[in-house]
């Protein structure tokens, strides 16, 4: 594997590469332009917002799964499988619970009022400054959401592959911003549907390429047990844990009913439904899809480790973050069959626009109904309704570019993911329980909740942030024993014959801890920096 820690190029992609990205690219901004000629005549607002409340289940159920499961787990899961164990699992089990919540619980409610904002509900069941707040506090959810599943797989795949982080992160943020304002609705439901074919193509042949390659998934398996990944058995209540069977079941219950039950663009699109029944079997057909995904990718952390379960790329610096661990990976596996790395580029990033699109849309129609339509006039015309949300959508894809930065500050993608959903979407999931399960409460409850709610999850997740909990579970062992150097200068000969004597002598076991892996290198690995040409091979079985 060809490697550059100025660069930090690996295995540099092929032109063949560039053109399926673009083409993935080409086709989601062709169905936009598509509807946008096809119901150029209809000025309906909910023709644009709604897709005409008549959609079919399939493109609805599938669009569903594409928009919270999309880039942040495909890199997110297989670094958790690689850095921890597989506790992550359970979360599945949640899964079950939150489709039945979503679909029996909190949809119906919404759906039999036939409302296009969902915050219009707060203001028939509490006031209008309880909408107003809710739909802020949402937007602002969204809109850093959205700048993390945008900016995250581009830096990642920039790290590893070399793939421009900014030409990706401008390039994918204005055609879906393009597509979505000219489309509406039925462009988002539709580009969803292809794009989560592409993310099932990639995974699937990452997986099954990484699995030949390291010996079959028996053996994976095998090799994850032996070092201490395979683990299933903590059932500890303590909720300062990372992950527990309770805290999995149980709390992502709550994070994942938050997002199916009373999230804007999950809702919006069930409710696109031409009945409560299809819109109810549409959500019923996440179960199966999120846990198809979900362990698809818990399977190829397995695989991912087995294949650097003797030289482990972040311990031997090839790799700065853990987001990186998977794009790495299919460059040492796809990167010499041409077009397949550009596929699997392709896959994430059509995760990336399936969030984004949907977000983009449900943004528009909180901004028309709950800003527009609440305080300046529910009398304007449908065609300039429409035009609005047109100019909404343009206007929140630009915000979300400029809010890239603040990404990059959220560390780990699946980490910060969940703590922005859990900080956010937790007050207002108790705000809409709290309108739907007591009769009794009033406005000023509503008030109070949200607000107090926001400052303590917040409180919580800063402070989560700037002074880092202690590890009371560590990380999973690492293995460096087999990472080999094939040396190509004097001077780089000299500096790695330095660090693999000072490694030898300093290593007491097989396996490392982080922590002990990070007082190793601390003085290595600005030599190794420093030096100039070097060609790295890791053996990896």
């Amino acid at each position: 594997m060809g490697y550059s820690f100025e660069t930090g190029i690996t295995k540099v992609l092929t032109t063949v590469d560039y053109v399926i990205f673009a083409l993935i690219l080409s086709i989601s901004a062709g169905i936009g332009i598509f509807y946008a000629i096809k119901d150029r005549r209809r000025k309906n607002i909910q023709d644009f917002l709604m897709a005409g409340r008549n959609m079919s289940v399939a493109p609805v159920a599938l669009s569903l799964v594409a928009s919270f499961m999309s880039a942040i787990t495909l890199l997110g899961t297989p670094a958790e499988m690689y850095n921890y164990t597989t506790m992550y699992w359970y979360i599945g089990i949640s899964y079950f619970f939150v489709a039945y919540g979503s679909a029996h619980i909190y949809l119906p409610i919404f759906y039999h009022l036939r409302v296009t904002s969902l915050y219009e509900y707060l203001e028939r069941r509490f006031s209008k400054g309880v909408r107003t707040m809710g739909s802020v506090t949402f937007s602002v959810q969204m809109l850093l959401y959205m700048a993390i599943v945008l900016y995250a797989p581009s830096l990642a795949l920039n790290a590893v592959t070399g793939f421009s982080l900014w030409g990706s992160v401008i390039s994918v943020g204005v055609v879906c911003t393009l597509y979505t304002a000219l489309g509406g609705m039925k462009a988002v439901l539709w580009t969803d549907t292809f794009q989560i074919g592409m993310m099932f193509t990639g995974m699937i042949a990452v997986l099954i390429k990484g699995a030949i390659t390291v010996g079959g998934i028996g053996k994976a398996w095998e090799i994850a047990e032996r070092n201490d990944r395979v683990y299933f058995t903590d059932f500890s209540p303590d909720p300062a844990i990372r992950h527990s069977a309770w805290s999995l079941a149980i709390g992502g219950y709550f994070t994942w009913v938050a997002i199916y039950g009373t999230n804007q663009a999950q809702v919006q699109r069930a409710c696109a439904c031409p009945t409560l029944r299809k819109a109810q079997i549409a959500l019923w057909f996440n179960f199966p899809g999120l846990c198809f995904i979900l362990y698809l990718s818990c399977m190829i952390g397995i695989v991912l480790y087995a294949f650097y379960s003797m030289c482990d790329p972040l311990g031997f610096h090839l790799i700065t973050a853990s987001d990186q661990l998977l794009p790495l990976f299919v460059m040492d596996i796809l990167g010499d069959v041409t077009g397949l790395p550009g596929i699997f580029i392709a896959s994430i990033f059509s995760g990336a626009l399936s969030t984004i699109s949907s977000g983009l849309n449900s943004l528009a129609a909180v901004f028309l109904e709950d800003v527009v339509k609440a305080y300046i006039g529910k009398g304007i015309s449908e065609a300039r309704a429409t035009n609005i949300s047109k100019i909404c959508a343009l206007v929140f894809g630009v915000i979300c570019l400029g809010l890239t930065y603040i990404a990059s500050l959220l560390g780990g993608v699946l980490q910060a993911a969940l703590s922005l959903f859990g900080m956010i979407g937790g007050p207002l999931l108790g705000l809409f329980s709290l309108g739907m399960f007591f009769p009794w409460a009033n406005k000023w409850g509503a008030y109070s909740g949200v607000l107090s709610g926001l400052v303590f999850m917040f409180w919580i997740g800063i402070g989560a942030q700037v002074h880092k909990p202690p590890a009371n579970r560590p990380r999973a062992p690492i293995n460096m024993t087999n990472c080999n150097w094939n040396i190509t200068t004097t001077t780089m000969a000299t500096t790695v014959a330095s660090f693999n004597n000072s490694f030898s002598t300093s290593a007491t076991t097989t396996y490392y801890d982080y922590s002990n892996m990070t007082t190793t290198f601390t003085t290595a690995a600005p030599q190794i920096e420093r030096s100039a040409d070097y060609t790295l091979y890791c053996n990896a079985l």
